[in-house]
């Protein structure tokens, strides 16, 4: 599982307050489970996507990260907070909804741990509850692979972004920080952050153990496809 522990720190500066894609999430859990009453966010990290759901649920994160976690706490105040591994997290409480989104599942390398994870997912789901999560297709691995690096500016920093093969078909993010001290001096945060992906049949007859629904969504296309690129997954308890 990745960490996040030095990224975690200029996470929110890079990717933004995450307002418009929890929109969408928000969307599905209206649509799904419109009583619902209570969120668990697995891979919560920052606490960006509790954030703009804390005025209208009771809502709880785990997350792996110290870092990150630290951030989720200033951020949501009335959160819940957990430093468990999403694989294996045992909760007192039950939850009308449970998300992990923005590919955070993809960082659980092995399948059988997906399928670990599917198994206490339905365990803290309340009856009819909803779990809602996202990834990255193996395709948009395979694009971000083939693609030079990215570099963004962000304030007087510098991130630059590599993906490339890892083992047992895993994707490495290599990820540098340049951060600005002052004058011409930087200093540099390195980290390497993994993902993997399996096929989508494979996926859907692993929920489909423990979820007496399952559906697919490719919110970009009108239905999901072997172009898709992320794909959400929604599974009714």
């Amino acid at each position: 599982m990745a960490s996040y522990d030095i990224f975690g720190k200029f996470y929110d500066a890079i990717m933004g307050d995450q307002a418009e894609a929890t929109k969408r999430l928000r969307a599905f859990i209206r649509k799904e489970c419109p009583a619902a009453k209570n969120i668990l966010e697995l891979g919560c990290g920052t606490g960006s996507v509790l954030m703009h759901l804390a005025d209208d649920y009771e809502v709880y994160g785990l997350d792996q990260s110290n870092q990150m976690l630290s951030m989720a706490r200033k951020k949501v105040p009335q959160a819940q907070l957990f430093r468990q591994d999403m694989v294996a997290f045992n909760l007192p409480e039950k939850f009308d909804v449970i998300c992990c989104v923005f590919d955070s599942i993809n960082h659980v390398l092995r399948f059988t741990d997906w399928k670990r994870l599917f198994g206490k997912v339905h365990q803290h789901l309340s009856d009819r509850g909803v779990f809602i999560f996202d990834i990255n297709t193996q395709k948009k691995l395979d694009r971000h692979i083939a693609e030079p690096a990215w570099v963004h500016p962000f304030g007087n920093n510098l991130v630059i972004i590599k993906v490339s093969h890892a083992p047992k078909h895993a994707s490495n993010w290599n990820i540098k920080v340049f951060e600005h001290v002052k004058g011409q001096r930087f200093v540099l945060h390195e980290e390497d952050i993994q993902e993997a992906s399996f096929p989508v049949g494979k996926i859907v007859d692993a929920l489909k153990v423990q979820f007496r629904k399952v559906k697919v969504v490719d919110t970009d296309r009108s239905r999901a496809s072997s172009d898709s690129e992320r794909l959400y997954f929604i599974c009714k308890k």
